[in-house]
Order: structure tokens, then sequence, then C-alpha cells
């Protein structure tokens, strides 16, 4: 009954990361699509909670972790360029 459940619920995320990427391929705005990305960031994450779960290891946790720094620093470069219009701010000496 648990796996079911389990299934369920990746199929459940599934269905909302797709929903996602319509909201990045259609989004009224640049910050609508940074926070789809983000989203989906997120969702990957539980997807691998989950499947982890599933198959009872917790060989996955490094990816989950991984992904989790790769998401933040993804949203924080993204919001950086938003505002300034550049990531990377170089100071030059004249």
């Amino acid at each position: 009954m648990f796996d079911i459940l389990l299934l369920i619920c990746l199929c459940l995320i599934a269905v909302s990361i797709l929903a996602c990427i319509y909201r990045i391929i259609k989004g009224t705005s640049m910050p609508d699509r940074v926070i789809a990305l983000d989203t989906i960031g997120i969702n990957l994450i539980a997807a691998i909670a989950i499947f982890s779960v599933l198959l009872h290891t917790r060989a996955f946790f490094e990816v989950i972790l991984l992904i989790g720094i790769l998401s933040f620093v993804g949203t924080i470069a993204f919001a950086r360029f938003i505002e300034r219009g550049v990531v990377i701010e170089r100071k030059r000496d004249q």
C-alpha cells in the first residue's frame, strides 16, 4: 500500500515538473521563469527522495544535496542577473 502511494506521488511530481516546463516556455516575465526553474529543482529533490525510499537505499542523499546546492546557486545567479544585468561584477581600475 505504501509503495503504491509513493508511486502516485512520483506521478504527481512528474505532472508538476511538466507544468513548470510549460511556465518556463510560456512565462510572461523573466522572474516567472526563474521561479519555475527553482520549482523544478525542488521537485527533482522530492522525486529523488521518494525514489530513494522506494529502493530502500541511502545512496541518493549526496545527489539530493548536490541538486539543492546547484539549484540555490542558480537561483541566486538568475536573481543577480535580473536585478543588475550581470552575474559577476568586475571593478576595473581607471
